[in-house]
Formats: C-alpha cells, structure tokens, sequence
C-alpha cells in the first residue's frame, strides 16, 4: 500500500515541504530514497524499536521511503515521526485519510518519545502557506508553532498518542497561544541598566547617538575604564522590538535552536559576545549544513566583540560584506542560503598592548612601533565601516564614589525611541531601510544635506583627517541621527562638528 506523510526542510530562515512515500509490498528489505543523511538513514533503528515498543509492528515486507523533492538534501533526525506515521499506515495499523491535512515532524527516542526539533517557527509558517489544517510536533515545540495563526498545533508526547489520535480514539489538546497578546503584556527583562554606571558621560551620549541610528561602535581606552561594562547596558537602551522584529528574530534562533524552553516570541534584543577564539564559520555562519553564525544571531540586536584585535584578522574580515548589505549569503555547489546580519557591532579594544598607550596617568610601557602594529590588526577598511570611534578614559575616584545614580536606561530609551520614530516616518516608503545607518549614497544625498558652514566644516575635517569617501557618509548618518535626537529638520554646523568628534582614530595620535 501507498501512503503520503508531510514533513518540512529548513533552509536559511524558510521551510520547504517535503513529501514523504512508504509503499509496503511483496519482499523482504528496507529501502530509503531522496537524498537523506546519515541521521536520516539511521532513523530505520530508531523508528523499529519505538514501534515494537509501543505495541505496533514493524512490517516484515519490502518497505520503500521515498523523500520528495529527490534532489534536496534531507539532514537531522526531525523526519522520524514523519517516516514512523507513513509505515503504520502503509500496514493498515492506522488510517490514512487524515495524513493529508497535517504537517508531521519529531525525532523519536527508542521508547517511542518525541524529542522537540529545530526551526519549528518557519515549519509552521510554511504549513500555513500550503494549506494545511494542521501540524502535529513535539509537544516541546508546540508553543513555538502556536504562534502561528490560521493553523492547529498539537504537541504530542510519544508516537502512541499520534497514533490513538489519527485513529480517532484520543483528542490531543490543540495549543493556543496568543503571541501579539504576550508580546505586548511582557516587558522587557535587561539584567544591565545604565544607572550602573559613574561618570562616562561623554561615552554613554555617543552610545545613545549609535542606539539612536543603530550605529557601529568602537570604543578604545586603558584596561577597567567601562567599555565591557557599557557595551552590555547598550541593549537596555535600544528601542523594543516591533511585532516584525520580534518574529524574524525568533525564526533565526528557531532554526539555529536557540530559543528558550517557553518557545514563544523573543522581547529582548540579543545581545551576542564571542570569544575572540571563534572561527569565521562561527561568525558569519556556514559549515557542512549551513547554520545562523553569531552575526545573524544578533540580527535585530547587538554584537559585541571585545579586545577586537585579538581577533584573527581574517575572521575580522569576513564581516566588512554584511556590515554593507546586513546580509550574509552562503553559497555551495549546489545551493545557496541567505541570512539576516542586520546588527550593531559594538566593540572594545585597548590602545597597545599594555594597554596604556595615551592614558593620562599611567605610562606606555610598549616598544616603538608597537602601538602600531598593534592598532595595525585592526584594517583600515573594517575601521572605515564603522561609524563611531570613542575613546573611554579612566572614571577619577571622586565619580565612582558619588552615591546619586546615573540617568536610567528608560529615559535613554524613550529618546532613542523618538529618534527612531522620525526615522521610521522618513524611510516608510523605502524597502529594507529603517534606520539612519542603512540609508544608502542616495538617501544620504536625499536625507543629509548641510548648509554652507556644515559644508564647509566637513570639508576641513575631510582635509586635516584624510577621511575617505565611506567616513564622508558615515560623518553624514551620524549627524543625521544627532539631529534626529534633538527634533531638528535640518543639520546644523554644531551636529556635524559632533559626528566629527566621532572619528577619534582618525586622527594622528592614534595612526601614528
């Protein structure tokens, strides 16, 4: 007998469906066909003893699976129960009529029990698009899938109760979750807040200005000044995620496994922070079969990459693309898949070595020309991407000791929130662009233009720094965004002085 199961592939962030075959007739052997891996292969074990053990068969015939489409590659375990339900109904030990109307997903464990599985979000987004009446998954995952409308979810516990309700004898619970609900109703949980901090207020404005224009930021100062410190409060003052936000970043770690046990939507902005031993791989994504690197994790969020030059220089090298386009493409022979990389970098360095160089105290301990090739593992066209260049100086005693608290991340955060709003108003009718710092050559041209004495004023900072043309635009969104910040249509001579003073290694001090 003949019968069709569904399942579904991920790839990149979307799913595609896939059609199960098991046809059970006259011989003796197991055949598995369609460009499956080895996890897959091995499903026969898991599949036979979670049957014998839940009192089903395992048919003695000639059983041949047939995964479609033929030339996708099939990868993981999660097609089991899919397999498992196509055999118990191909020997009769279940109907078959309702398999059409699900989407079936699950890895098994040998007694029969059901093991939740990756990139459920986009599954269940996908059954919806192809009309399915429902998805029958791990019951791990089924609050992930109910957030999904226009679909019925059942989470099961083991292949028995899959079975039992396909026959008809048990009525799994549909899972309902109101996701717009939540998501509104839960506030945002920052373990960091900005009152934390003492003195710096220089560091924490141009913090605000990057959040503002969800710009990259480098911050370079001495040992124990507060950049890690800062950088971790730095999501505290980001504007909460909109619905679309929250639900593209969901699908990212959905697919890449990442999501909490509760497995509804994301209200927090990731914050992602390797260690500099990370590979490129692991940074931009890819490997054998393909998987969300770090930059894609903080999509929509920050990624935050202290001691930046003890990164490897390649693998900081690797970022300058996706720091353009906030995409990463990964390509293979046969196919290739695209993620979201629309993240702020926020990184820290030291200025030497000893970490000393330029501090107002303490003194340089370095070599000559150390200061140098130090800063020189950092390349001029990743230091030109990224928008502000701060330096942190050591907080004085009388600062760290006053008792009062600093401004709350919630008064920074209502700022930025405006100035977000007037950039949402100003690209509403521009695709893929909603912040000042994804504005391209033309918007800047449409959106930051200066009067004669800003003009003027940039053009000498051009001349003295020997900034390119990239650190031109760049100077431009960061005015942009001061601008933004304080309600002003236009951009005024003392916005683009600021948004110059966010170049500081540029400067000669600095390059040698």
């Amino acid at each position: 007998m003949l019968v069709k199961t569904f399942g579904s592939a991920v790839y990149g962030i979307d799913a595609t469906i896939i059609t199960v075959e098991v046809n059970v007739s006259t011989g003796v052997n197991f055949f598995l066909v369609g460009l499956p891996d080895s996890a897959v292969k091995e499903s026969q074990q898991r599949i036979e003893s979670a049957l014998v053990t839940n009192g089903f068969k395992m048919p003695g015939r000639r059983i041949v699976i047939n995964m479609a489409p033929a030339d996708i590659r099939k990868e993981g375990s999660a097609y089991d129960l899919t397999i498992a339900t196509a055999i118990l109904a191909a020997s009769g030990q279940i109907p078959h009529h309702k398999l059409k109307e699900f989407l079936i997903m699950g890895e098994l464990s040998l007694d029969g029990g059901l093991q939740p599985v990756k990139g459920v979000l986009p599954i269940a987004i996908k059954a919806r698009e192809e009309g399915f009446r429902g998805i029958i998954l791990p019951a791990q995952n089924a609050r992930e899938a109910a957030i999904v409308k226009g679909i019925e979810v059942y989470g099961a516990e083991g292949i028995a109760q899959v079975a039992a309700f396909l026959r008809g004898e048990s009525s799994m619970k549909q899972v309902f979750f109101d996701a717009r609900k939540e998501f509104f109703t839960v506030s945002n949980g920052y373990e960091y807040d900005f009152s934390d901090v003492k003195g710096q207020e220089s560091v924490k404005r141009a913090l605000e200005v990057a959040a503002a224009g969800f710009h990259h930021v480098l911050m370079a100062g001495p040992p124990g000044a507060g950049k890690t410190m800062l950088a971790k409060r730095l999501p505290s003052i980001l504007p909460s995620f909109n619905l679309k936000e929250a639900l593209e970043t969901t699908k990212i770690h959905s697919v890449a496994g990442r999501l909490s046990g509760d497995g509804g939507l994301m209200n927090c902005r990731p914050f992602r922070s390797p260690h500099h031993t990370i590979s490129d791989i692991a940074l931009v994504g890819g490997g054998s079969f393909p998987q969300p690197g770090e930059i894609s994790l903080a999509h929509n969020g920050v990624l935050f990459l202290d001691e930046l030059p003890e990164f490897r220089r390649h693998v900081l090298e690797v970022m300058r693309q996706p720091l353009e386009c906030r995409t990463i493409t990964i390509s293979r022979a046969k196919y290739s898949v695209e993620y979201p990389a629309g993240f702020m970098l926020v990184a820290s360095m030291n200025p030497c070595p000893c970490g000393f160089f330029n501090h107002p105290e303490k003194e340089c301990i370095c070599p000559p020309g150390m200061v140098q090739k130090y800063l020189a593992k950092i390349s001029g066209p990743l230091m030109d991407r990224i928008d502000i260049h701060i330096e942190v100086v050591p907080v004085p005693f009388d600062h760290l000791s006053r008792e009062a608290l600093s401004e709350s991340s919630s008064s920074v955060r209502e700022r930025v929130s405006a100035a977000r709003a007037i950039q949402q108003g100003r690209f509403a009718n521009i695709e893929n662009v909603c912040s000042n710092a994804a504005m391209s050559p033309r918007h800047v041209k449409q959106f930051c233009s200066l009067d004669p004495a800003g003009r003027s004023l940039l053009k000498n900072a051009m001349e003295k720094l020997g900034l390119s043309a990239r650190a031109y635009d760049r100077i431009l969104k960061v005015a942009r965004t001061i601008a933004d910040l304080e309600g002003s249509l236009e951009i005024s001579p003392p916005h683009v002085a600021e948004a110059i003073q966010y170049r500081s290694l540029d400067r000669e001090i600095w390059m040698g």
